[in-house]
């Protein structure tokens, strides 16, 4: 965790005190920090706050303040609550979320590529039941008076699924979700959310939906399971070129040790088409979940976060200058401008064990 920010030490409306900063992205930075109450009281929390270049920018801040006002309609376990919303001394907004002591999905992930095993696909597939439940909650939303107000996320990467060493999963970062109720607040030709986990109708101008969304959660499964990137290219247009095709090679083309209905439930969550993917978030849960019914691998949290602790150690062990004390990786940009960084091969001789069984 970078300790050398100017702004660690400062408090923020008398109240929230920055220690560390966690992480930073293109139109946004996100800090450690700590509420600080009467009597000594303090409590871990996450301060995200617009970067300074762009305090000035109305669009930047109408985004910042539309993606609290979303959030905070959405109370959920499994989706990062905010606890305030406020001014710092100079104006500037900053939003107060709850801090996840864990990893990101992309960094477990990268723990199991840098150790030479396999994810262990029942955790997966675990993780994904509880990103679908989160999301369902948005694509769900109602008003107070009743009326269905969806909100869509647009942005499901490894990066926004956080693992708390609880075994607790939760989907962050609504900065590039559109309430239905809201007007555009962009133009409509700009295509936000980074570019390898748009759906292809998004890409073609469309509008978002709980299909897009399950597209995204399903090109992150994907990966998660293969080490790989699904959609790639040499830049941004070629990228988007093989969002727009959507050939999405098997599964079984890269680990052998996956049960057919998982890929099944992968390959229909990215399905060309909108209309041939799972019509809600709820009709996949219940797909994943009767797999798991019939599979004797643990997928409790106190598994998932036993991996996740394991995990941490690993990227101490691995890049002990770059691991943070805590991670909470937030992506916190809009447009994804580079090639995304292409993880290592699996090795063919990995082992396909999971981690939550014993070798004989």
């Amino acid at each position: 965790m970078k300790m050398t920010h100017p702004d660690c030490g400062r408090r923020l409306a008398g109240k929230y005190e920055l220690l560390a900063l966690a992480g930073e992205g293109g139109m946004a930075e996100v800090f450690r920090a700590q509420t600080c109450g009467a009597a000594g009281f303090t409590r871990p929390v996450a301060v995200k706050r617009i970067l300074p270049h762009l305090t000035d920018n109305d669009e930047f801040v109408r985004m910042f303040v539309e993606e609290a006002r979303v959030v905070s309609e959405l109370s959920h376990p499994n989706v990062v609550q905010i606890h305030d919303f406020d001014q710092d001394e100079d104006g500037a907004y900053f939003l107060v979320m709850e801090w996840v002591e864990g990893l990101s999905l992309l960094d477990w992930s990268e723990a199991h590529r840098g150790a030479g095993v396999l994810t262990p696909w029942p955790l997966v597939a675990a993780i994904g039941i509880e990103v679908l439940k989160a999301l369902g909650a948005a694509h769900e939303r109602r008003s107070q008076d009743g009326a269905h107000h969806p909100i869509y996320h647009r942005d499901v990467t490894p990066q926004n699924i956080l693992l708390g060493v609880g075994g607790v999963v939760k989907l962050a970062d609504f900065g590039l979700a559109r309430a239905m109720d809201r007007a555009r607040m962009t133009a409509p030709d700009v295509v936000k959310g980074k570019l390898s986990y748009l759906s292809p109708e998004l890409t073609r101008g469309g509008e978002a939906s709980a299909q897009t969304d399950i597209f995204g959660l399903g090109i992150v499964l994907w990966e998660t399971l293969t080490g790989r990137k699904l959609f790639d290219g040499s830049g941004p247009l070629q990228v988007l070129e093989a969002v727009k095709a959507a050939e999405v090679p098997p599964l079984d083309g890269f680990r052998l040790d996956l049960p057919r209905t998982l890929e099944d439930v992968i390959k229909t969550a990215l399905a060309a088409e909108p209309e041939q993917r799972y019509a809600s978030t709820r009709k996949m849960v219940r797909a994943l979940s009767n797999l798991l019914r019939m599979t004797p691998e643990p997928t409790s949290a106190e598994v998932l976060g036993k991996t996740v602790k394991r995990s941490q150690e690993r990227l101490a062990e691995s890049r002990p200058s770059e691991m943070r004390e805590s991670t909470q990786m937030l992506e916190l940009g809009a447009l994804e401008a580079v090639k995304p960084a292409t993880p290592p091969p699996i090795p063919s001789d990995a082992t396909a064990i999971p981690l939550t069984q014993k070798k004989s």
